[in-house]
């Protein structure tokens, strides 16, 4: 089953990235190959990101690290905002603020939905 799905509208210029249950390394290579053919070609710039990470498992100590990657790839792209939803999980809500940071993606907040 995909854990991931990606929506672009470009009519309100919002792109909505759903995260559902525990990440392994192979949904990450999946997630990036998808990103790429469906992000690449938009002027980040004119897009706000919303990560719904409401049925988001909390991160193992192995997808630490990519998941700091993929923020990185958000900061690239350059997006107006990038919001994390994590229903109400504080731990998550933790771990994804470090990475953000981590990942110098300063426009960026982590919300309890």
């Amino acid at each position: 089953m995909k854990k991931t799905s990606i929506e672009v509208n470009h009519a309100e210029k919002v792109v909505t990235i759903n995260v559902a249950g525990q990440m392994t390394m192979t949904d990450a290579e999946i997630f990036s190959n998808d990103y790429k053919t469906k992000i690449g070609p938009l002027n980040g710039s004119d897009y706000v990101l919303i990560v719904d990470c409401t049925d988001m498992k909390v991160l193992t100590s192995e997808m630490t690290e990519n998941l700091t990657n993929v923020m990185k790839t958000y900061k690239e792209t350059g997006f107006k905002k990038v919001t994390y939803q994590v229903g109400n999980n504080k731990i998550l809500k933790m771990q994804l603020s470090r990475l953000a940071r981590n990942a110098g993606l300063t426009q960026s907040e982590v919300v309890e939905s």
